[in-house]
């Protein structure tokens, strides 16, 4: 439920708005009916809620049953807790709400975004003469959005007429009503659509420059008069970017070039939904599985080089075929190397057994090392809930920039590892350009009280970890992890070792 909303807030802010309206009325609705029946009244009961990837929200309370929907009633039900329940979420439900609903038009940065390429489209169009674009969105609610936006600015700035076509409505244009869906079509799309040889259209004498249209036409049509498609939003299925793409690139087309332009979600909200890396990694799925001539989001897998070394790392490497961008080695996800790399060593200097803690070294910062310091903590606790977390346990990981920030977090030593591998590479004795400065600044080792913020930052982060995973826990079925094996903070652990890393003076 939260990704769906997220999504719908990725497309536009209207959306958004418009799924929290819906979903507001719907915890209401169901709040009064549950009043009505404490109060004697009938069971009208409550059924699942949900939001549909389509753009068609089916939220709220019906005495029918649809696509699938789960009718319980209110006498079978912890009536009491689900009604706290609905009214703690409606309140936050509303506050989003009136949050969203002061961002205008004007305030929407992506909406502003369009609405500037567009009118550049007009003026440096990439074929001479052709101000023709499709922009695609995955919700009619976008899709209404653009079109009370940008038809009424684009008719009055430059003449240009604006259509939208959806699977729930009839089509809207600036040419006036009455158009049905292959006459919109075909006035945006005259040549490949042979308006001429229609009776009705072969007289207008205006056509249709800008359509705005949900993915009801990404497939089989010929609209190639076009030169460019927008995704407004990017679907989570890569297939209907390239359907969406493939209604201007075809055969016949007149254009010299066509483009596809995506908006790609802000990098914050991108954090919760991971749209990016699963389109893109699944759009390189789709590619191998058919011509490599079919990835309209990246030109590189065109290259049938590069397909024949992604074939091959398929064939050897790939461990997640859902995520993956590109080919991972099954070594590149365990610490084997690492661990043979330990057992040389000891064969040929002895165990680490006596090695005293808080052992130190110090390595030059570099492009993939910023400086900071990356340390090594044993955990007090043998809790098994650690251990599932964390490869090394007792043994955590952790790397801290000088400004306290987590860079590498306990929850990725593979990474750590790496960084630590390539920092000491070739390293065999001390550098005095890197610890004559350090031990100048911390009196050979007496004044250490920057080091020891830097450690309980390093703890900081894997508490704040730990505690982010178990309120993760309370939504996730099974059992929680909340007080289990918990982390209270640097007195859980001890320092085993510690790498600075300095810019070389």
């Amino acid at each position: 439920m939260r990704v769906n909303l997220l999504k719908r807030l990725e497309s536009s802010v209207e959306a958004f708005r418009l799924t929290l309206s819906r979903l507001s009325d719907a915890h209401h609705q169901t709040l009064r009916a549950i009043a009505a029946f404490e109060r004697g009244g009938r069971d009208d009961g409550a059924w699942t809620t949900r939001v549909d990837d389509d753009g068609d929200d089916e939220i709220g309370t019906a005495s029918g049953l649809e696509r699938g929907q789960v009718h319980v009633a209110f006498a079978d039900m912890d009536l009491i807790s689900y009604k706290r329940d609905l009214a703690a979420d409606a309140l936050l439900i509303d506050a989003l709400l009136g949050e969203m609903r002061k961002v205008t038009p004007d305030d929407d940065e992506k909406l502003q975004h369009l609405i500037r390429f567009v009118e550049r489209k007009a003026r440096a169009p990439i074929n001479d003469g052709n101000v023709k674009l499709l922009i695609f969105t995955a919700f009619a609610e976008t899709a209404e959005y653009l079109y009370r936006e940008l038809a009424p600015h684009l008719l009055a700035e430059d003449d240009r007429h604006s259509a939208i076509v959806t699977g729930s409505g009839n089509p809207k244009t600036t040419l006036g009503h009455g158009f049905d869906f292959s006459a919109v079509l075909t006035l945006f799309s005259p040549l490949s659509k042979r308006k001429a040889l229609i009776e009705r259209l072969k007289d207008m004498p205006r056509d249709i420059d800008i359509l705005i249209a949900t993915d009801c036409i990404s497939e089989g049509q010929n609209l190639q008069d076009c030169d460019m498609v927008v995704n407004y939003d990017i679907h989570w299925n890569p297939v209907r970017i390239i359907q969406r793409f493939g209604r201007v690139d075809r055969i016949g087309s007149r254009n010299a070039r066509i483009q596809l332009v995506s908006y790609w979600p802000d990098i914050d909200l991108d954090d919760y939904i991971n749209l990016k890396d699963r389109v893109e990694g699944r759009m390189v799925i789709a590619d191998l599985s058919a011509t490599g001539d079919d990835n309209p989001l990246t030109a590189r897998e065109n290259d049938m080089a590069y397909r024949r070394e992604q074939l091959r790392r398929l064939q050897d490497e790939v461990v997640d075929l859902d995520d993956v961008r590109q080919g991972v080695s099954i070594t590149d996800l365990g610490l084997n190397d690492f661990r043979m790399d330990l057992v040389s060593w000891v064969r040929e200097h002895g165990a680490l057994d006596d090695a005293p803690l808080g052992m130190h070294a110090i390595v030059p910062a570099g492009e993939r090392l910023p400086p900071g310091v990356i340390f090594c903590l044993r955990n007090l606790d043998a809790s098994e809930e650690l251990a599932r977390h964390n490869r090394l346990h007792p043994l955590y990981l952790v790397y801290v920039r000088e400004d306290g920030e987590a860079i590498v977090r306990q929850t990725d030593p593979k990474q750590a590892l790496d960084l630590l591998r390539g920092a000491a590479k070739n390293r065999t004795t001390p550098d005095p350009a890197l610890y004559e400065p350090f031990n100048r600044e911390t009196d050979d080792g007496r004044r250490m009280t920057i080091y020891s913020d830097l450690l309980n930052d390093a703890v900081r982060s894997m508490v704040e970890a730990k505690h982010g995973r178990d309120i993760d826990s309370l939504f996730a079925t099974g059992p929680t992890t909340a007080l289990i094996g918990d982390v209270a903070g640097i007195d859980d652990f001890e320092l085993i070792a510690f790498v600075i890393v300095r810019p070389t003076v």
